[in-house]
């Protein structure tokens, strides 16, 4: 016992003291760096979970990522079904085109047009003090891309659906998307172009 007591009482030398400093130097920087590694991490984690969705390709080779910035559109117009909410939104240069007076004066939409029709399952409002109907949940973006070259039967326009799943919080290619709906509806506006939805902003 006196001998450990001996030892543990004993004055470090200079040297030793610079070691230890050195040490808990090296410690503190492994420290800084574990703990930016970790927020890169955390970083690219969230970064590559924000693009996922336009990562997504139909069943009839459209990319999800043609309409990125899609949340950022000008609307178009609105629609509702009984448990549907739909809002429509369009690209700058389609919006520039409806502005000049397409598809009414008879002049096609430019090749680039992009339209997207994002729906929200609805509920009534409980808050308001006035029956009205507000969006509950997110379930749908159908897309719409001009590109003659590559949609030449349907009249230029290509189609497509992406599914949103609130549980998992993630989109996924709808595998009917080619046979949902697209030309076949929109044949019944093919005069205007096959869009619907008028842009009546005032």
């Amino acid at each position: 016992m006196s001998e450990f007591h001996t030892k543990s009482v004993v004055p470090e030398q200079p040297g030793q003291k610079i070691e230890a400093r050195g040490a808990a130097g090296r410690l503190t920087g492994l420290t800084a760096v574990s703990g930016a590694l970790t927020v890169l991490v955390a970083v690219v984690t969230v970064t590559v979970y924000a693009q996922n969705k336009y990562s997504l390709i139909s069943p009839g080779g459209i990319a999800f990522s043609d309409f990125k910035g899609y949340e950022d559109w000008a609307v178009v117009s609105s629609a509702r079904q009984d448990e549907i909410l739909k809002v429509i939104v369009a690209n700058p240069k389609m919006i520039t085109a409806f502005k000049a007076g397409a598809p009414r004066n008879g002049e096609p939409f430019p090749e680039g047009s992009m339209i997207v029709k994002l729906q929200w399952k609805q509920k009534k409002s409980t808050e308001a003090q006035f029956a009205v109907d507000v969006p509950d949940f997110f379930t749908q973006a159908f897309v719409m891309e001009k590109d003659s070259r590559r949609f030449p039967k349907t009249g230029g326009w290509g189609y497509a659906v992406f599914n949103y799943d609130p549980a998992s919080d993630k989109f996924t290619a709808d595998p009917k998307s080619p046979s949902d709906c697209g030309n076949a509806c929109h044949t019944a506006v093919k005069a205007k172009d096959y869009i619907f939805h008028p842009y009546e902003k005032r």
